[in-house]
Protein backbone atom coordinates (compact mmCIF):
# COMPACT_ATOMS: atom_id res chain seq x y z
CA UNK A 1 0.00 0.00 0.00
CA UNK A 2 1.34 3.32 -0.82
CA UNK A 3 2.54 5.67 2.28
CA UNK A 4 -0.78 7.57 3.44
CA UNK A 5 1.41 11.27 2.06
CA UNK A 6 1.00 9.56 -1.02
CA UNK A 7 -3.06 8.81 -0.87
CA UNK A 8 -3.28 11.96 0.69
CA UNK A 9 -1.81 13.67 -2.96
CA UNK A 10 -3.51 11.25 -5.30
CA UNK A 11 -7.38 12.02 -3.27
CA UNK A 12 -6.25 15.70 -3.41
CA UNK A 13 -5.35 16.10 -7.36
CA UNK A 14 -8.66 13.96 -7.77
CA UNK A 15 -11.25 16.36 -5.43
CA UNK A 16 -8.84 19.45 -7.27
CA UNK A 17 -10.13 18.20 -10.07
CA UNK A 18 -13.77 18.33 -8.89
CA UNK A 19 -13.56 21.11 -7.55
CA UNK A 20 -13.05 23.31 -10.77
CA UNK A 21 -15.66 21.03 -12.68
CA UNK A 22 -18.02 21.70 -10.40
CA UNK A 23 -17.34 25.20 -9.02
CA UNK A 24 -20.19 27.09 -8.07
CA UNK A 25 -20.28 30.99 -8.54
CA UNK A 26 -21.12 32.88 -5.70
CA UNK A 27 -24.33 34.09 -4.82
CA UNK A 28 -26.18 36.01 -2.33
CA UNK A 29 -28.61 33.01 -1.83
CA UNK A 30 -28.53 29.67 -2.71
CA UNK A 31 -31.26 27.29 -2.44
CA UNK A 32 -31.61 24.23 0.67
CA UNK A 33 -28.69 21.97 0.26
CA UNK A 34 -30.84 19.08 -0.97
CA UNK A 35 -28.63 16.27 0.92
CA UNK A 36 -29.54 17.75 3.93
CA UNK A 37 -33.04 15.44 4.45
CA UNK A 38 -31.02 12.39 3.10
CA UNK A 39 -28.99 12.25 6.28
CA UNK A 40 -29.73 10.59 9.30
CA UNK A 41 -30.03 13.08 11.54
CA UNK A 42 -32.41 14.63 9.34
CA UNK A 43 -34.53 11.36 8.79
CA UNK A 44 -34.23 11.39 12.98
CA UNK A 45 -35.75 14.57 13.66
CA UNK A 46 -38.69 14.27 10.77
CA UNK A 47 -39.90 10.85 12.85
CA UNK A 48 -39.86 12.55 16.13
CA UNK A 49 -41.58 15.14 14.93
CA UNK A 50 -44.49 12.64 12.62
CA UNK A 51 -44.60 10.93 16.47
CA UNK A 52 -46.20 14.07 17.89
CA UNK A 53 -49.04 14.03 15.03
CA UNK A 54 -49.56 10.64 14.52
CA UNK A 55 -51.13 10.56 17.68
CA UNK A 56 -53.00 13.11 19.02
CA UNK A 57 -53.96 13.13 22.52
CA UNK A 58 -57.36 12.42 23.38
CA UNK A 59 -59.79 14.85 25.38
CA UNK A 60 -59.22 12.52 28.37
CA UNK A 61 -55.42 12.94 27.54
CA UNK A 62 -55.39 16.50 26.87
CA UNK A 63 -52.79 18.37 29.25
CA UNK A 64 -52.76 22.11 29.84
CA UNK A 65 -48.81 22.63 29.97
CA UNK A 66 -47.31 25.92 31.70
CA UNK A 67 -43.97 26.68 30.03
CA UNK A 68 -41.71 29.30 31.51
CA UNK A 69 -39.35 31.01 28.61
CA UNK A 70 -40.33 32.00 25.55
CA UNK A 71 -36.95 31.28 23.93
CA UNK A 72 -36.28 29.11 20.96
CA UNK A 73 -36.28 26.04 23.36
CA UNK A 74 -39.97 26.91 25.12
CA UNK A 75 -41.70 27.83 21.78
CA UNK A 76 -40.50 24.59 19.86
CA UNK A 77 -41.71 22.58 22.84
CA UNK A 78 -44.86 24.34 22.76
CA UNK A 79 -44.95 23.91 18.91
CA UNK A 80 -44.83 20.21 19.60
CA UNK A 81 -47.21 19.93 22.17
CA UNK A 82 -50.10 21.86 20.33
CA UNK A 83 -49.25 19.60 17.48
CA UNK A 84 -50.14 16.32 19.34
CA UNK A 85 -53.58 17.92 20.68
CA UNK A 86 -52.20 19.52 23.92
CA UNK A 87 -52.36 22.99 25.07
CA UNK A 88 -49.40 24.66 26.17
CA UNK A 89 -49.48 28.24 27.30
CA UNK A 90 -45.81 29.87 27.31
CA UNK A 91 -45.34 32.59 29.66
CA UNK A 92 -42.16 34.71 28.74
CA UNK A 93 -40.82 37.15 31.11
CA UNK A 94 -39.76 39.95 28.80
CA UNK A 95 -41.73 41.78 26.18
CA UNK A 96 -39.85 40.48 23.16
CA UNK A 97 -39.49 36.86 22.42
CA UNK A 98 -36.28 34.56 21.51
CA UNK A 99 -34.41 34.31 24.76
CA UNK A 100 -30.91 34.53 23.08
CA UNK A 101 -31.89 35.26 19.72
CA UNK A 102 -34.12 38.02 20.75
CA UNK A 103 -34.18 41.28 19.11
CA UNK A 104 -35.49 44.77 19.24
CA UNK A 105 -35.86 48.02 17.66
CA UNK A 106 -34.07 51.43 18.27
CA UNK A 107 -35.51 54.85 17.89
CA UNK A 108 -34.35 54.47 14.37
CA UNK A 109 -35.72 51.21 13.08
CA UNK A 110 -32.80 49.17 13.52
CA UNK A 111 -32.67 45.76 14.56
CA UNK A 112 -30.51 45.37 17.76
CA UNK A 113 -29.75 42.08 17.78
CA UNK A 114 -28.49 39.89 21.08
CA UNK A 115 -25.76 37.66 18.85
CA UNK A 116 -25.22 36.91 15.07
CA UNK A 117 -26.89 33.97 14.79
CA UNK A 118 -25.51 31.21 12.22
CA UNK A 119 -27.52 28.14 10.84
CA UNK A 120 -25.76 24.94 9.60
CA UNK A 121 -26.82 22.61 7.28
CA UNK A 122 -25.95 20.23 10.75
CA UNK A 123 -29.00 21.52 12.50
CA UNK A 124 -31.70 18.99 11.51
CA UNK A 125 -34.22 19.62 13.90
CA UNK A 126 -34.17 23.00 13.01
CA UNK A 127 -34.41 22.77 8.98
CA UNK A 128 -37.15 20.27 10.08
CA UNK A 129 -38.83 23.10 11.92
CA UNK A 130 -38.62 25.71 9.10
CA UNK A 131 -39.74 23.03 6.71
CA UNK A 132 -42.85 22.35 9.05
CA UNK A 133 -43.39 26.10 9.50
CA UNK A 134 -43.22 26.74 5.42
CA UNK A 135 -40.53 29.31 5.82
CA UNK A 136 -37.56 27.79 4.65
CA UNK A 137 -37.52 30.45 1.78
CA UNK A 138 -36.40 32.42 4.59
CA UNK A 139 -33.14 31.25 4.36
CA UNK A 140 -30.17 32.63 2.65
CA UNK A 141 -27.85 29.82 2.10
CA UNK A 142 -24.54 30.87 1.42
CA UNK A 143 -21.68 28.93 -0.57
CA UNK A 144 -20.34 26.29 1.26
CA UNK A 145 -16.79 27.59 2.64
CA UNK A 146 -15.37 28.45 5.96
CA UNK A 147 -13.33 31.56 5.66
CA UNK A 148 -10.71 32.95 7.85
CA UNK A 149 -8.89 35.80 7.50
CA UNK A 150 -5.43 36.08 7.59
CA UNK A 151 -3.51 36.71 10.73
CA UNK A 152 -0.03 37.44 9.37
CA UNK A 153 -1.41 39.10 6.14
CA UNK A 154 -4.30 42.01 6.92
CA UNK A 155 -6.96 42.39 4.51
CA UNK A 156 -6.84 39.35 3.13
CA UNK A 157 -8.19 36.03 2.95
CA UNK A 158 -8.20 32.36 3.09
CA UNK A 159 -10.84 29.50 2.74
CA UNK A 160 -11.78 25.88 3.24
CA UNK A 161 -13.73 25.72 -0.15
CA UNK A 162 -16.28 22.54 -0.18
CA UNK A 163 -16.81 20.85 -3.65
CA UNK A 164 -20.55 20.84 -4.35
CA UNK A 165 -21.54 17.56 -5.54
CA UNK A 166 -18.78 15.37 -3.99
CA UNK A 167 -20.00 13.30 -1.11
CA UNK A 168 -18.94 13.36 2.60
CA UNK A 169 -16.48 13.18 3.93
CA UNK A 170 -14.29 13.24 0.58
CA UNK A 171 -15.65 17.10 0.66
CA UNK A 172 -14.30 18.07 3.15
CA UNK A 173 -11.21 16.10 2.88
CA UNK A 174 -11.14 18.36 -0.38
CA UNK A 175 -11.36 21.50 1.39
CA UNK A 176 -8.73 20.90 3.80
CA UNK A 177 -6.47 19.62 1.04
CA UNK A 178 -6.68 21.80 -1.08
CA UNK A 179 -5.97 24.75 1.10
CA UNK A 180 -2.06 25.10 1.24
CA UNK A 181 -2.28 28.83 3.44
CA UNK A 182 -3.08 27.31 7.05
CA UNK A 183 -2.07 23.90 7.54
CA UNK A 184 1.02 22.17 5.43
CA UNK A 185 0.13 19.04 4.61
CA UNK A 186 2.54 17.14 7.71
CA UNK A 187 0.55 19.26 9.58
CA UNK A 188 -3.00 17.88 8.24
CA UNK A 189 -1.55 14.06 8.76
CA UNK A 190 -0.38 14.76 12.09
CA UNK A 191 -4.56 15.52 12.60
CA UNK A 192 -6.07 12.00 11.65
CA UNK A 193 -4.78 10.43 14.73
CA UNK A 194 -7.05 12.51 17.14
CA UNK A 195 -10.20 12.17 14.26
CA UNK A 196 -10.05 8.39 13.13
CA UNK A 197 -11.31 7.07 16.63
CA UNK A 198 -14.14 9.53 16.19
CA UNK A 199 -14.87 8.58 12.95
CA UNK A 200 -14.48 4.51 14.00
CA UNK A 201 -16.15 4.84 17.60
CA UNK A 202 -18.54 7.61 16.76
CA UNK A 203 -20.54 9.34 19.60
CA UNK A 204 -19.20 7.19 22.43
CA UNK A 205 -15.51 8.53 21.66
CA UNK A 206 -16.21 12.21 21.89
CA UNK A 207 -18.19 11.90 25.10
CA UNK A 208 -15.77 10.30 26.57
CA UNK A 209 -13.15 13.37 25.36
CA UNK A 210 -15.20 15.76 27.53
CA UNK A 211 -13.01 15.46 30.27
CA UNK A 212 -10.10 16.97 28.22
CA UNK A 213 -9.61 20.21 27.45
CA UNK A 214 -8.69 20.93 23.60
CA UNK A 215 -5.18 21.63 24.24
CA UNK A 216 -4.79 18.28 26.71
CA UNK A 217 -6.45 16.28 23.88
CA UNK A 218 -3.95 17.85 21.15
CA UNK A 219 -1.00 16.82 23.30
CA UNK A 220 -2.62 13.49 24.02
CA UNK A 221 -2.93 12.58 20.49
CA UNK A 222 0.53 14.81 19.24
CA UNK A 223 -1.03 17.72 17.15
CA UNK A 224 0.82 20.45 16.31
CA UNK A 225 0.25 24.09 18.11
CA UNK A 226 0.02 25.34 14.49
CA UNK A 227 -3.54 22.92 14.55
CA UNK A 228 -4.33 25.25 17.84
CA UNK A 229 -3.55 28.36 16.22
CA UNK A 230 -5.09 28.32 12.88
CA UNK A 231 -7.85 26.48 13.72
CA UNK A 232 -9.10 25.20 17.47
CA UNK A 233 -8.89 28.83 18.85
CA UNK A 234 -11.46 30.14 15.95
CA UNK A 235 -13.58 26.95 16.04
CA UNK A 236 -13.18 28.01 20.09
CA UNK A 237 -14.50 31.04 20.14
CA UNK A 238 -17.06 30.41 17.43
CA UNK A 239 -19.04 27.67 19.03
CA UNK A 240 -18.79 28.54 23.04
CA UNK A 241 -16.83 31.63 22.85
CA UNK A 242 -14.33 30.45 25.14
CA UNK A 243 -10.46 29.84 24.27
CA UNK A 244 -9.06 26.26 23.55
CA UNK A 245 -6.91 25.55 26.88
CA UNK A 246 -10.23 25.89 29.03
CA UNK A 247 -12.80 24.30 26.21
CA UNK A 248 -13.83 20.57 25.99
CA UNK A 249 -12.74 18.87 23.24
CA UNK A 250 -16.08 16.87 23.06
CA UNK A 251 -17.36 20.58 21.78
CA UNK A 252 -14.82 20.53 19.00
CA UNK A 253 -15.37 17.05 18.16
CA UNK A 254 -19.14 16.76 18.15
CA UNK A 255 -19.33 19.85 15.45
CA UNK A 256 -16.56 18.15 13.65
CA UNK A 257 -18.07 14.94 13.66
CA UNK A 258 -21.32 16.24 11.83
CA UNK A 259 -19.14 18.64 9.59
CA UNK A 260 -17.40 15.42 8.11
CA UNK A 261 -20.18 12.82 7.72
CA UNK A 262 -22.66 15.17 6.58
CA UNK A 263 -21.63 16.33 3.28
CA UNK A 264 -23.88 20.18 3.86
CA UNK A 265 -23.07 20.03 7.31
CA UNK A 266 -20.93 22.87 7.64
CA UNK A 267 -22.69 25.00 4.83
CA UNK A 268 -24.30 28.29 6.63
CA UNK A 269 -27.29 30.43 5.90
CA UNK A 270 -28.04 33.87 7.34
CA UNK A 271 -31.90 34.37 8.00
CA UNK A 272 -33.35 36.70 5.67
CA UNK A 273 -34.38 39.45 8.96
CA UNK A 274 -34.89 39.45 12.71
CA UNK A 275 -35.62 36.23 14.71
CA UNK A 276 -38.02 37.89 16.73
CA UNK A 277 -40.51 38.54 13.29
CA UNK A 278 -38.98 35.91 10.34
CA UNK A 279 -38.75 33.06 13.18
CA UNK A 280 -40.23 33.52 16.31
CA UNK A 281 -43.41 34.99 15.42
CA UNK A 282 -44.43 31.67 12.63
CA UNK A 283 -43.65 29.78 15.68
CA UNK A 284 -46.41 31.70 17.51
CA UNK A 285 -48.69 31.92 15.05
CA UNK A 286 -48.34 28.05 14.68
CA UNK A 287 -49.10 27.29 18.32
CA UNK A 288 -51.70 30.05 18.25
CA UNK A 289 -53.73 28.25 15.12
CA UNK A 290 -53.53 24.51 17.04
CA UNK A 291 -54.97 26.28 20.46
CA UNK A 292 -52.18 27.52 22.51
CA UNK A 293 -51.12 30.53 23.83
CA UNK A 294 -48.06 33.42 24.23
CA UNK A 295 -48.06 35.48 27.11
CA UNK A 296 -45.26 37.99 27.43
CA UNK A 297 -44.40 40.03 29.69
CA UNK A 298 -45.01 37.41 32.54
CA UNK A 299 -42.15 36.57 34.92
CA UNK A 300 -42.41 33.86 37.56
CA UNK A 301 -41.49 34.72 41.10
CA UNK A 302 -41.71 31.65 42.79
CA UNK A 303 -42.72 27.70 42.10
CA UNK A 304 -45.26 26.70 44.19
CA UNK A 305 -45.48 23.25 45.56
CA UNK A 306 -47.95 20.19 47.11
CA UNK A 307 -47.23 18.17 50.03
CA UNK A 308 -45.13 15.16 47.54
CA UNK A 309 -43.50 18.01 45.83
CA UNK A 310 -44.94 18.39 42.60
CA UNK A 311 -45.65 21.54 41.35
CA UNK A 312 -48.97 23.06 42.44
CA UNK A 313 -48.51 26.52 40.55
CA UNK A 314 -46.03 29.29 39.62
CA UNK A 315 -46.27 32.67 41.30
CA UNK A 316 -46.32 35.24 38.79
CA UNK A 317 -44.09 38.52 40.16
CA UNK A 318 -47.96 40.44 39.40
CA UNK A 319 -48.88 38.25 42.30
CA UNK A 320 -51.26 36.08 39.75
CA UNK A 321 -50.80 32.63 39.92
CA UNK A 322 -50.48 29.78 37.21
CA UNK A 323 -51.98 26.45 37.49
CA UNK A 324 -51.42 23.75 34.80
CA UNK A 325 -51.34 19.90 34.79
CA UNK A 326 -47.46 19.74 33.72
CA UNK A 327 -44.86 22.43 33.56
CA UNK A 328 -42.17 22.94 31.59
CA UNK A 329 -39.16 24.93 32.32
CA UNK A 330 -37.73 26.66 29.42
CA UNK A 331 -35.56 29.05 31.15
CA UNK A 332 -31.45 29.37 31.05
CA UNK A 333 -29.27 26.84 33.63
CA UNK A 334 -28.72 29.97 35.97
CA UNK A 335 -32.27 31.73 35.85
CA UNK A 336 -33.55 28.12 37.01
CA UNK A 337 -31.08 27.51 39.63
CA UNK A 338 -32.46 30.76 41.10
CA UNK A 339 -36.02 29.29 41.14
CA UNK A 340 -35.37 25.62 42.80
CA UNK A 341 -37.66 25.21 45.69
CA UNK A 342 -35.82 24.49 48.99
CA UNK A 343 -37.16 20.71 49.17
CA UNK A 344 -35.81 20.16 45.51
CA UNK A 345 -32.71 21.89 46.02
CA UNK A 346 -31.70 18.44 48.08
CA UNK A 347 -32.11 16.19 45.19
CA UNK A 348 -29.16 15.13 43.21
CA UNK A 349 -30.62 15.71 40.05
CA UNK A 350 -31.40 19.42 40.98
CA UNK A 351 -28.33 20.13 42.52
CA UNK A 352 -26.33 19.01 39.86
CA UNK A 353 -27.35 22.53 37.91
CA UNK A 354 -24.77 24.08 40.65
CA UNK A 355 -21.58 22.61 38.25
CA UNK A 356 -23.36 24.21 35.04
CA UNK A 357 -23.24 27.87 34.30
CA UNK A 358 -23.84 30.87 31.32
CA UNK A 359 -20.56 31.84 29.35
CA UNK A 360 -19.92 35.80 29.32
CA UNK A 361 -20.35 36.84 25.72
CA UNK A 362 -21.04 40.70 23.66
CA UNK A 363 -22.37 41.32 20.58
CA UNK A 364 -21.31 43.93 18.24
CA UNK A 365 -23.10 45.99 15.75
CA UNK A 366 -21.03 49.04 13.86
CA UNK A 367 -22.50 51.08 11.02
CA UNK A 368 -20.18 52.65 8.47
CA UNK A 369 -20.38 56.00 6.27
CA UNK A 370 -19.20 53.54 3.30
CA UNK A 371 -19.49 50.00 1.84
CA UNK A 372 -16.38 48.17 2.97
CA UNK A 373 -15.21 44.87 0.94
CA UNK A 374 -16.94 42.38 1.92
CA UNK A 375 -17.57 38.81 2.06
CA UNK A 376 -20.64 37.04 1.09
CA UNK A 377 -20.88 35.14 4.49
CA UNK A 378 -19.36 34.08 7.56
CA UNK A 379 -15.91 35.05 8.25
CA UNK A 380 -13.11 34.05 11.30
CA UNK A 381 -11.41 36.88 12.66
CA UNK A 382 -8.83 34.92 14.52
CA UNK A 383 -8.24 37.87 16.34
CA UNK A 384 -7.66 37.80 19.92
CA UNK A 385 -10.39 39.97 20.99
CA UNK A 386 -12.80 39.15 17.92
CA UNK A 387 -14.72 35.59 17.46
CA UNK A 388 -16.67 35.68 13.68
CA UNK A 389 -18.61 38.53 12.13
CA UNK A 390 -20.71 39.70 9.10
CA UNK A 391 -21.07 42.15 6.93
CA UNK A 392 -24.89 42.07 7.39
CA UNK A 393 -25.75 44.77 4.76
CA UNK A 394 -24.44 41.85 2.25
CA UNK A 395 -25.47 38.55 3.95
CA UNK A 396 -28.78 39.39 5.10
CA UNK A 397 -32.05 40.97 3.03
CA UNK A 398 -33.36 43.47 5.79
CA UNK A 399 -30.24 44.91 6.64
CA UNK A 400 -29.06 45.29 2.62
CA UNK A 401 -27.35 48.24 1.47
CA UNK A 402 -25.35 48.77 -1.78
CA UNK A 403 -24.03 52.24 0.17
CA UNK A 404 -22.83 51.65 3.53
CA UNK A 405 -21.84 48.00 5.67
CA UNK A 406 -23.33 47.15 8.98
CA UNK A 407 -21.03 44.90 10.67
CA UNK A 408 -22.15 42.49 13.60
CA UNK A 409 -19.65 41.40 15.62
CA UNK A 410 -18.80 38.67 18.07
CA UNK A 411 -16.60 39.61 20.74
CA UNK A 412 -15.14 36.80 22.45
CA UNK A 413 -13.37 35.89 24.90
CA UNK A 414 -14.37 38.42 27.15
CA UNK A 415 -13.97 37.35 30.98
CA UNK A 416 -11.03 36.05 32.58
CA UNK A 417 -13.37 32.52 32.36
CA UNK A 418 -13.17 32.24 29.01
CA UNK A 419 -10.01 32.94 28.31
CA UNK A 420 -9.88 37.07 28.56
CA UNK A 421 -7.00 38.70 30.33
CA UNK A 422 -9.47 41.64 30.62
CA UNK A 423 -13.40 41.58 32.34
CA UNK A 424 -14.57 43.25 28.65
CA UNK A 425 -18.57 42.52 30.12
CA UNK A 426 -17.77 45.29 32.90
CA UNK A 427 -15.96 47.58 30.67
CA UNK A 428 -17.25 50.47 29.37
CA UNK A 429 -19.29 50.75 25.30
CA UNK A 430 -16.72 53.24 24.46
CA UNK A 431 -14.08 51.19 25.50
CA UNK A 432 -15.25 47.97 23.83
CA UNK A 433 -16.10 49.55 20.69
CA UNK A 434 -12.64 51.24 20.35
CA UNK A 435 -11.54 48.33 21.00
CA UNK A 436 -13.24 46.52 18.22
CA UNK A 437 -12.62 49.50 15.69
CA UNK A 438 -8.80 49.66 16.46
CA UNK A 439 -8.55 45.88 15.95
CA UNK A 440 -10.82 45.78 12.75
CA UNK A 441 -7.91 48.56 11.61
CA UNK A 442 -5.04 45.94 12.19
CA UNK A 443 -7.12 43.27 10.17
CA UNK A 444 -8.07 45.65 7.27
CA UNK A 445 -5.99 48.64 7.06
CA UNK A 446 -6.83 49.58 3.73
CA UNK A 447 -10.44 49.94 4.51
CA UNK A 448 -10.50 51.25 8.18
CA UNK A 449 -7.62 53.52 10.81
CA UNK A 450 -5.57 56.21 9.81
CA UNK A 451 -3.74 53.81 7.62
CA UNK A 452 -6.38 54.15 4.78
CA UNK A 453 -7.06 56.46 2.35
CA UNK A 454 -8.98 59.91 3.51
CA UNK A 455 -8.76 58.02 7.05
CA UNK A 456 -10.70 54.87 6.07
CA UNK A 457 -14.04 54.22 6.85
CA UNK A 458 -15.88 55.89 9.93
CA UNK A 459 -18.35 54.31 12.26
CA UNK A 460 -21.50 56.53 12.25
CA UNK A 461 -23.28 53.83 14.61
CA UNK A 462 -22.67 51.28 17.08
CA UNK A 463 -24.42 49.10 19.75
CA UNK A 464 -23.02 47.00 22.47
CA UNK A 465 -25.37 44.10 23.79
CA UNK A 466 -24.18 42.08 26.70
CA UNK A 467 -25.11 38.49 27.87
CA UNK A 468 -23.24 38.12 30.73
CA UNK A 469 -24.60 34.28 30.93
CA UNK A 470 -25.20 33.32 27.42
CA UNK A 471 -25.00 29.03 26.59
CA UNK A 472 -23.39 26.73 29.51
CA UNK A 473 -19.32 27.09 29.64
CA UNK A 474 -18.64 23.92 28.04
CA UNK A 475 -15.55 23.62 30.02
CA UNK A 476 -14.00 20.12 30.45
CA UNK A 477 -16.15 17.18 32.69
CA UNK A 478 -19.41 19.57 32.23
CA UNK A 479 -20.86 17.35 30.02
CA UNK A 480 -22.09 14.66 32.96
CA UNK A 481 -23.72 17.77 34.50
CA UNK A 482 -26.35 18.22 32.21
CA UNK A 483 -29.94 17.07 33.19
CA UNK A 484 -32.11 14.78 31.36
CA UNK A 485 -35.36 16.61 30.00
CA UNK A 486 -37.39 14.12 32.37
CA UNK A 487 -36.91 14.90 36.01
CA UNK A 488 -37.72 13.16 39.24
CA UNK A 489 -40.91 15.22 39.80
CA UNK A 490 -43.51 13.99 38.22
CA UNK A 491 -45.31 17.21 36.60
CA UNK A 492 -41.96 19.18 35.71
CA UNK A 493 -40.29 18.76 32.74
CA UNK A 494 -36.81 20.47 31.97
CA UNK A 495 -36.06 21.99 28.77
CA UNK A 496 -33.33 24.26 27.47
CA UNK A 497 -29.95 23.97 25.21
CA UNK A 498 -27.71 23.25 28.88
CA UNK A 499 -29.75 19.92 29.22
CA UNK A 500 -28.97 16.55 27.70
CA UNK A 501 -29.01 16.47 23.53
CA UNK A 502 -26.61 15.14 21.07
CA UNK A 503 -25.83 18.64 20.14
CA UNK A 504 -24.06 21.85 21.91
CA UNK A 505 -25.71 24.28 23.32
CA UNK A 506 -27.07 26.35 20.31
CA UNK A 507 -30.16 27.23 18.65
CA UNK A 508 -30.81 23.40 17.51
CA UNK A 509 -29.79 21.91 20.92
CA UNK A 510 -32.24 24.21 22.07
CA UNK A 511 -34.65 23.38 19.49
CA UNK A 512 -34.11 19.81 20.16
CA UNK A 513 -34.87 20.20 23.63
CA UNK A 514 -37.70 21.50 23.90
CA UNK A 515 -38.90 18.74 21.32
CA UNK A 516 -37.87 16.25 23.52
CA UNK A 517 -39.13 18.00 26.44
CA UNK A 518 -42.94 17.83 24.27
CA UNK A 519 -41.87 14.12 23.98
CA UNK A 520 -41.71 13.44 27.84
CA UNK A 521 -45.11 15.13 28.29
CA UNK A 522 -46.32 13.18 25.48
CA UNK A 523 -45.54 9.97 27.14
CA UNK A 524 -46.61 10.81 30.03
CA UNK A 525 -49.98 11.99 29.36
CA UNK A 526 -50.67 8.96 26.97
CA UNK A 527 -48.88 6.54 30.18
CA UNK A 528 -46.53 5.54 28.04
CA UNK A 529 -43.41 4.40 28.71
CA UNK A 530 -40.65 7.65 28.84
CA UNK A 531 -36.82 7.39 28.44
CA UNK A 532 -36.42 7.62 32.37
CA UNK A 533 -34.35 10.20 34.52
CA UNK A 534 -30.40 10.45 33.63
CA UNK A 535 -28.49 9.15 35.94
CA UNK A 536 -26.57 11.52 37.82
CA UNK A 537 -22.61 11.29 38.74
CA UNK A 538 -21.64 9.94 42.05
CA UNK A 539 -20.01 12.69 43.37
CA UNK A 540 -23.74 14.66 43.39
CA UNK A 541 -25.63 11.53 44.23
CA UNK A 542 -23.32 10.47 47.32
CA UNK A 543 -23.56 13.76 48.91
CA UNK A 544 -25.81 14.97 51.79
CA UNK A 545 -27.25 18.35 50.69
CA UNK A 546 -28.87 20.90 53.04
CA UNK A 547 -31.94 22.62 52.00
CA UNK A 548 -31.38 26.44 50.06
CA UNK A 549 -33.71 29.30 50.04
CA UNK A 550 -34.24 29.99 46.33
CA UNK A 551 -33.13 33.64 45.58
CA UNK A 552 -35.25 34.32 43.09
CA UNK A 553 -34.95 36.65 39.91
CA UNK A 554 -33.93 40.17 41.21
CA UNK A 555 -34.29 42.77 39.27
CA UNK A 556 -37.00 43.27 35.86
CA UNK A 557 -34.08 43.48 33.27
CA UNK A 558 -33.22 41.75 30.46
CA UNK A 559 -30.54 39.73 32.05
CA UNK A 560 -32.45 38.86 35.00
CA UNK A 561 -34.08 36.81 32.67
CA UNK A 562 -30.86 35.44 30.47
CA UNK A 563 -31.40 37.96 27.68
CA UNK A 564 -29.34 40.43 26.16
CA UNK A 565 -29.23 44.10 27.01
CA UNK A 566 -27.59 47.13 26.33
CA UNK A 567 -25.43 48.97 27.93
CA UNK A 568 -26.34 52.58 29.54
CA UNK A 569 -25.12 54.25 26.51
CA UNK A 570 -27.81 52.02 23.90
CA UNK A 571 -27.51 52.99 20.54
CA UNK A 572 -24.58 55.41 19.90
CA UNK A 573 -24.66 57.42 16.70
CA UNK A 574 -21.14 59.00 16.04
CA UNK A 575 -20.57 62.68 14.49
Amino acid sequence: MPPPTVLYGVIALLLTYLTSALALSSTSRLPTPARIKLTENYKEASALSEKFRQNPATEEQQKTVAIIGGGLSGLACAKYLSDAGHKPIVYEARNVLGGKVSAWQDEDGDWIETGLHIFFGAYPNMMNLFEELDIEDRLQWKPHRMTFAMADKPGQFTSFEFPPGVPAPLNMAAAILTNTEMLTLTEKIRMVPGLLPMLLEGQSFIDAQDELSVLQFMQKYGMPERINQEIFIAMGKALDFIDPDRLSMSVILTAMNRFINEADGSQTAFLDGNQPDRLCQPIVDHIEKTGGQVQMGKPIASIDLNADNSVKGLLCADGSTITADMYVSAMPVDVVKRLIPSSWSTMPYFRQLDELEGIPVVNIQLWFDRKLKALDGLCFSRSPLLSVYADMSVCCEEYASDKASMLELVFAPCSPVAGSEKNWIAASDEEIIDATVKELARLFPTEIGPGAMDGGAKVTKSTVVRVPRSVYAATPGRGKFRPSQESPIDNFVMAGDFAIQKYLGSMEGAVLSGKLAAEVVCDKAANKATKGVRQVTESIANNEWQERIPAGVRGNYPIAFGGGQQGSGATVSHP
